[in-house]
């Protein structure tokens, strides 16, 4: 025999092995169907030497020649199971290694290529991958995704994700953790806490109040693959006003009765020596019995008053920049933060919201717009949107401050599938919202509360996808929909089987710490499958209006039909969802997928297939969820209109954004106006969007005219000085 090296894939020359080309036969031969279909000790060596005998005229021979070699001797003796399962055994092999060659690809991006090239590294806005932290951060999130795809999920899941037909977000975590959660701080603080590092005593000063909220969000975001919420913020903080304002009045009476060199005869009594943007004459009388003096007594409370006001603007400018300062994980990503306010009417919780939205207002330290936390201004009719309500002032400021910074976006109490869980007084009852549109309320197991849950995971639905597939047959289009609705479903049952598994060590702050819903009930050795069933499972969708292009011609911005069908698509997401819950106790939820990066991935993916499509594949992005296109021409009202009843039907978030142009500070009538509109219409969460310009020499994000308000650099006409046009 002539031969005596075979070349493998690497290219490297090994010497012949007789034996390989036996065992490898029979691998495929222990698969067989059936016993009849198996090959005995004979067959083996048969089939072996056919092989040999087909290949020795070569001097060096391939790896694939030979397998080839081995498929046609298996045939040729009548062995076509064994060929067969040999073949799979080939390609399952085959797209093993392609995956592998990927995923090294994707190390040498991270590693050695330019970060502004390279969509990988941008993926995620929070993570710096040009760190080293962020890029060892990257390349664990990439080798724990090759190891799910390869090793972990059933081939259905697996390929209807390579395929497009659905995203698995964050499939790197799908052996580690779930979603996110909204804290309620009022109910960790009460206590202390541990972050598993020591223990922090209940703060006792709104400083302290403010520290202890970003290391909450910090702590928890380390337990979870996704955003933290804080559901109450103004309530929560509140409380550390009162209790600074308390010291602060004590302080006062002692700097007051020494510098006057008078003998205090009590202690303030602090149900009624509260504090106040106005007047106190309660305050006042309790102070002038302790010193004697009701004009010293008013100095006393209005310096107070004062000082309170002072911690609490820098406890809150600390705040801000803490959130955009902070770093978990490795050191490599800022916390994807959130927080909700504008229900407390309290005088405490008054002076915090206005408090952070000066700071939010501010800026960073060279004026630029904070990215977090994203601020959310919770709206109700009686509490802060009618001229008439006590925390209206803080409704123009938070649109003032918005105008200007993109935030704070809005979230409407009052539209009804938000208001039937309204109670006046409970600010758990109060339906808060993550940044990038999570909405946790309903609960099937327990109390249907915004605080102390969250969503456990979700998966999204290509629906351009599967109207390209179904090339406008509806019922075609409708039998493909419920097959990825049904196999989402059971995606995100196989995740729950191993998380579920889990312990509340697991979670040391997470669940040991009590900020999951009755997670305080368990033991550190206790597995958190109970709990889990306050969580939100949602499956989500992306593209409709490609989608209803695909089907009928028109996105629903274009024609009353395509709306009309939009809402059919949308509502039957929503009666499988709620059918599920019904039957399974567990709560299942529709989302507007908020992920951009699926946008973008599921278009080029399609347009791979399908080809450039007018209306449907042309363009870089598909429109996320149901939104109308935003190169679509339309008023605002219009767009308001056709959008806001998705609302409704997606009860696990959703968002709506207005694009406006020019500087909309100079017109804040005109900005309220559309706030008033989105609410008015029943919009759950929304947000006006309006161009923002940054410097890209000093850093400055704002509104830029011909100079900039930070440097006061001008703008001349050789374009030494270019402005950044963002938008978001």
């Amino acid at each position: 025999m002539q031969l005596t090296k075979v070349r493998k894939r690497s290219g490297q020359k090994v010497n012949y092995d007789r034996e390989k080309i036996f065992l490898a036969i029979a691998g495929a031969n222990r698969d067989a169907s059936t016993p009849d279909d198996k090959l005995s000790e004979d067959d083996l060596e048969r089939v072996t030497t056919s092989v040999e005998r087909a290949i020795a005229e070569n001097e060096i021979i391939g790896v694939e020649a030979i397998q080839d070699q081995v498929e046609k001797a298996l045939m040729a003796h009548g062995f076509f199971d064994v060929a067969k399962q040999f073949i799979v055994y080939r390609q399952k092999h085959s797209q093993r290694r392609a995956a592998q060659k990927k995923l090294m690809d994707t190390y040498r991006d991270i590693f050695f290529a330019d970060s502004v090239d390279i969509d990988l590294k941008r993926d995620n806005a929070n993570i710096n991958t040009d760190a080293s932290m962020g890029i060892m951060l990257k390349m664990g999130a990439e080798s724990a995704k090759h190891f799910v795809d390869n090793y972990v999920l059933p081939e259905e899941f697996a390929l209807a994700d390579k395929e497009n037909w659905i995203h698995i977000h964050d499939k790197d975590f799908s052996l580690i953790t779930f979603n996110c959660c909204q804290i309620d701080l009022l109910k960790l603080f009460h206590g202390g806490f541990s972050t598993g590092h020591g223990f922090l005593r209940e703060p006792n000063s709104i400083r302290s109040y403010a520290s202890l909220a970003c290391i909450a969000v910090q702590s928890n975001q380390n337990d979870m693959f996704g955003g933290q919420s804080i559901n109450a913020f103004d309530y929560a903080m509140a409380e550390g006003v009162k209790k600074s304002f308390k010291r602060a009045i004590r302080d006062e009476i002692k700097r007051a009765c020494k510098f006057c060199d008078v003998q205090a005869t009590g202690e303030a009594d602090f149900n009624v020596c509260t504090y106040s943007q106005g007047e106190n004459p309660a305050a006042v009388e309790n102070l002038t019995a302790i010193v004697g003096s009701k004009n010293l007594a008013e100095k006393i409370y209005r310096q107070a008053c004062a000082d309170v006001e002072e911690e609490t603007h820098q406890a809150m400018e600390a705040l801000i920049h803490n959130f955009n300062t902070l770093h978990s994980r490795a050191g490599a990503q800022v916390p994807f933060s959130s927080i909700n306010y504008g229900m407390d009417t309290s005088p405490e919780g008054r002076l915090v919201i206005r408090e952070v939205l000066n700071a939010i207002d501010a800026g960073l330290g060279n004026g630029e717009t904070p990215i977090f936390p994203i601020s959310v201004f919770q709206l109700k009719s009686g509490v802060n949107y009618n001229v008439s309500d006590p925390n209206y002032d803080l409704f123009r400021q938070a649109c003032k401050v918005s105008a200007k910074r993109l935030f704070p976006n809005f979230v409407n109490i009052d539209a009804p599938y938000n208001l039937q869980y309204y109670k006046p007084g409970d600010y758990n009852s109060c339906v808060a919202t993550m940044g990038c549109r999570t909405r946790v309320m309903s609960n099937v197991n327990g109390r249907e509360e915004s605080g102390s849950r969250g969503n456990f995971a979700f998966v999204t639905i290509n629906l351009p996808k599967l109207a390209l597939e179904a090339k406008g047959d509806l019922d075609e289009f409708f039998k493909l929909y419920d097959k990825y609705i049904t196999l989402c479903h059971d995606y995100l049952l196989f995740r729950l089987k191993t998380i579920e598994e889990k312990h509340v060590y697991n979670f040391p702050f997470l669940m040991g710490q009590g900020v999951w819903m009755d997670s305080e009930k368990l033991k550190p050795t206790d597995k958190i499958k109970d709990v889990l069933k306050h969580a939100s499972y949602s499956i989500g969708f992306c593209g409709l209006a490609e989608c209803l292009v695909a089907l009928i011609g028109k996105h629903h911005g274009q024609s009353v039909e395509a709306q009309e069908l939009g809402l059919k698509i949308v509502k039957h997401l929503r009666e499988r969802t709620d059918d599920y819950t019904k039957r399974e106790r567990r709560n299942w939820t529709t989302f507007g997928t908020p992920a951009e990066s699926t946008a973008g991935q599921f278009q080029r993916a399609n347009r791979k297939v399908y080809g450039n499509i007018k209306g449907v594949t042309d363009r870089p992005y598909m429109t996320n969820s149901s939104h109308v296109p935003v190169y679509f021409p339309i008023c605002a009202g219009d767009k308001i209109r056709i959008e806001a009843p998705y609302h409704a039907i997606c009860n696990a978030g959703h968002i709506a954004y207005i694009e406006m142009d020019g500087d909309p500070t100079k017109n804040l009538s005109a900005f309220e106006a559309l706030v008033r509109a989105m609410h008015d219409a029943d919009m759950g969460y929304f947000s006006i969007n309006h161009p923002v310009d940054r410097d890209p020499v000093c850093g400055y994000t704002g509104i830029i005219a011909n100079e900039c308000p930070h440097c006061h650099r001008k703008e001349v006409e050789t374009g030494t000085f270019h402005i950044a046009r963002l938008k978001p």
